[in-house]
This record gives C-alpha cells, sequence and structure tokens, in this order.
C-alpha cells in the first residue's frame, strides 16, 4: 500500500488567530494569579478562562520566556492526559473516546505549529498520531484488549505512522532528550516492525529505562514501571522463563492504573500456570 507523504508544517508559518488563542488560553490556564484546580476539571477551566482573566487583570498574550516553559509543561500533560483518557476511556461505555484523542492532536498540532522548533512538544505530538493509528486494533469484536503482538497490523493506520516516525526524527536533534521523546521513540520501534517477531526489543528497553528519571513522583513512576515489567514479562515468556514471565506479568498488573490493562496482565500471569 502506498503511503502518501506527510504535510509537515513549516517552520515560519503563522498559526491563525483563533489557533493562537488556543494556545493562550491554554497557557494562561497556568497563570499564578488565576486558582489551580484538579486536571479533571480541565474542560471548565477552559470555558472559564476568558471571565478569570477578564476579573484578575492578566493580559491575554503568551507569557514571559522566562516562563514559558515552565506553564508549557504543564499544557503538554493536560493535552497528553486528554489524549490518554481518549485513549482508553476510565468511564463510560466506550472503552474509547475519539472526540477527546482527536482533540487532543489537534491543539498539539496547534502547538507544534507555533513551537516547531520545541522537540518535546514534536515528541507528544509524534507519540500521540503513532499510538492511535493502533487503535483500529486495539481491540476485538468483544471489546477485549488485543496485545499488540497479536494485532492485525495491516489494520494500523500507515499515513500517521510514517509522519509520527518522521517528527521523531525530527525531535531527537532539537535539544536534550525528554519524556515525550522516549515514549515516542518507543512507539515508533514499535511501529516501524513488520511484525511482533521482528521488533528490535534491545533498543527499546533503554528508553524506557531513561523514561523512569523523568517520572516527577511516585505514582507517575509507578505507571511506568507496569509498562517495564510487562515489557520484561514479555522478554521472560520469550526465553523460556515461565516462572519469571508470570511473576512479572503480575506485578505489572498490580501497578497498571487501566482496570483493562490490569485484566489483561492477570490473564496472561494464569496462562503460565
Amino acid at each position: 500500500m502506498s503511503v502518501p507523504a506527510p504535510r509537515l508544517r513549516r517552520p515560519g508559518r503563522t498559526a491563525p488567530r483563533s489557533v493562537g488563542d488556543t494556545l493562550v488560553l491554554l497557557v494562561l490556564c497556568r497563570h499564578p494569579a488565576l486558582s489551580q484546580a484538579s486536571e479533571a476539571s480541565v474542560t471548565r477551566r477552559i470555558s472559564r478562562a476568558k471571565r478569570a482573566i477578564a476579573g484578575s487583570g492578566v493580559p491575554f498574550r503568551t507569557p514571559p520566556r522566562d516562563e514559558r516553559a515552565r506553564r508549557l509543561a504543564t499544557v503538554l500533560h493536560v493535552l497528553y492526559l486528554i489524549f490518554t483518557e481518549g485513549y482508553a476511556a476510565t468511564s463510560g461505555p466506550d472503552p474509547r473516546r475519539v472526540d477527546l484523542t482527536a482533540e487532543a492532536i489537534r491543539l498539539t498540532e496547534t502547538v507544534c505549529g507555533l513551537l516547531p522548533d520545541d522537540g518535546e512538544v514534536m515528541g507528544l505530538l509524534a507519540l500521540m498520531l503513532l499510538t492511535d493509528a493502533r487503535a483500529p486494533a486495539r481491540a476485538n469484536a468483544r471489546g477485549e484488549l488485543v496485545p499488540m503482538r497479536e494485532q492485525d497490523r495491516s489494520l494500523w493506520k500507515a499515513g500517521p505512522i510514517r509522519r509520527g516516525v518522521e517528527l521523531v526524527g525530527g525531535a531527537m536533534t532539537r535539544g536534550p532528550v525528554g519524556p515525550y521523546r522516549l515514549q515516542a521513540a518507543i512507539a515508533a520501534l514499535h511501529a516501524v516492525a513488520p511484525s511482533a517477531a521482528a521488533t528490535d526489543w534491545r533498543r527499546i528497553v533503554e528508553p524506557y529505562r531513561l523514561l523512569v528519571k523523568f517520572s516527577p513522583g511516585p505514582d507517575a513512576r509507578l505507571e511506568h514501571d507496569h509498562l517495564l515489567h510487562a515489557a520484561r514479562a514479555h522478554l521472560r515468556e520469550m526465553s523460556g522463563d515461565r516462572d519469571g514471565a508470570r511473576e512479572a506479568y503480575a506485578l505489572a498488573a498490580r501497578c497498571a492504573g487501566d482496570p483493562r490493562h490490569a485484566r489483561y496482565l492477570t490473564a496472561r500471569a494464569r496462562r503460565l500456570g
């Protein structure tokens, strides 16, 4: 199947005013003059942002350079959470919220267009595209998770994969590596493998190890660790160490934040006796 060339936004291209205003709103939501709420209230906060800004006297413009990096990091984290909730919904009847994943990608495209030389922004966009590309093969007709090695890779979306891989290549040349670039690099290595057996596991393990260093606290480290334990379980299973694989799958299940992931990992452990 032929894959169309990706349409990358040129660094010098100016975003429309409405697009720029969206980013300004996102950044201003992290202004210290405004009250901070839980991440679950992000949608309500953005809808109230203009009223709050008008009352606080905060000017409607992007923050000074010395504040931008800190507040941009929070914006990217929120976009990551929106995408993650859409990709693996924790509430509601549907396991996936396409509206949330699409909106997260759209907003991240906006940030990437406005900050084309920021490697972490590029990494986050690449991560979203590469992850969403696998969505059609992620679950079976009964809604059960299908492990990546058993997925029908012909269902993966070739266009987003190609663009995501190119974005990863560009992101890795822009400053010190960060957590989004590491996750995107892992996703890219999975995406380019023609089969599960052809996956370059040695190259994947190292980014996972580095990723833990960027975890802001025990909770985030635990969430990353469930992926580390799952990868370790898979490698042990492939090497014939059934007991070690079973223990690693069980540990991964206990660390998983998504109940569906926990059920899948528990089933893998039980299958090994």
